[in-house]
């Protein structure tokens, strides 16, 4: 079975969730990822499967509301904000919940995070795919952001998302990450990066990640999930522009996974 390449709706940031939707069908994509943020939409699952059913365009997989700018969106209680992704995820036929790890000032979360998502494994068929962050850096400096970590290989997640921008800005080797993570990689958010101490989400190709080999393995190892494009078109000085990028990255990932001529 092919791989599916989705479209996270936050590539088309500054626009919106139902714009997302509308690129992704009109340019091709298998789907999307509903990147939960403020935009209400996003945080609305009636709203989101009226984009669904007028667009015929599934969603993939949800972004839980990890970020520092999404701190009150789904409420303010991080267990609750993924119990609403699984209910989403549930709803709207998601396969996947993207979460991230917990910031180190989230202590109670942090400490029950990996018990916490075993359980939430027995109580639904939706997989909590934890992702690959980075070290934030201050003065060349690195700080410990996360816990349990940056580096999903430290900890028991049966379910891991790998992000190329994240293995640029952490310095890692993403081959490598790969194949650490055997069978439990089960979701890509394919970017690039030069490897800058900042999340840059580039067109995959645009950077130096080893994005066309890491594509080449998923193929070679029979990978089954779902590879989303999530890059940033912010800097995008049109929708014209704007689309052109996002069909030169879903074309780059088809034809890496071979699945064009």
């Amino acid at each position: 079975m092919s791989v599916r390449v989705g479209l996270s709706t936050s590539s088309v940031f500054p626009e919106n969730t139902a714009a997302a939707f509308d690129m992704a069908a009109r340019l091709g994509y298998d789907g999307v990822e509903v990147m939960v943020g403020t935009d209400a939409i996003s945080q609305d699952p009636d709203a989101l499967k009226a984009l669904v059913d007028h667009y015929q365009t599934p969603i993939l997989s949800i972004h839980a509301p990890c970020l520092l700018v999404t701190q009150r969106v789904w409420g303010t209680d991080p267990w609750g904000k993924l119990i609403r992704a699984q209910a989403a995820a549930e709803l709207l036929g998601a396969q996947t919940v993207v979460v991230h790890p917990p910031f180190r000032w989230q202590r109670s979360y942090a400490r029950g995070f990996v018990q916490g998502l075993a359980a939430m494994r027995d109580e639904t068929d939706v997989r909590f795919a934890v992702e690959n962050m980075f070290p934030w850096r201050a003065a060349s400096q690195a700080l410990p952001a996360y816990s349990p970590g940056w580096d999903v290989r430290d900890d028991d997640y049966p379910h891991v998302t790998l992000d190329l921008s994240h293995t640029s800005v952490s310095r890692s080797d993403a081959l490598e990450m790969a194949t650490d993570l055997a069978d439990r990689l089960v979701h890509v958010h394919l970017a690039d990066g030069t490897g800058l101490a900042r999340d840059e989400h580039l067109i995959p190709g645009r950077g130096e990640q080893p994005v066309s080999g890491f594509l080449d393995r998923l193929v070679r190892t029979g990978f089954a999930g779902d590879v989303i494009v999530e890059v940033s078109t912010r800097s995008a000085p049109s929708r014209a522009d704007r689309e052109a990028d996002l069909t030169e990255a879903l074309d780059f990932a088809r034809h890496h996974l071979k699945q064009v001529p």
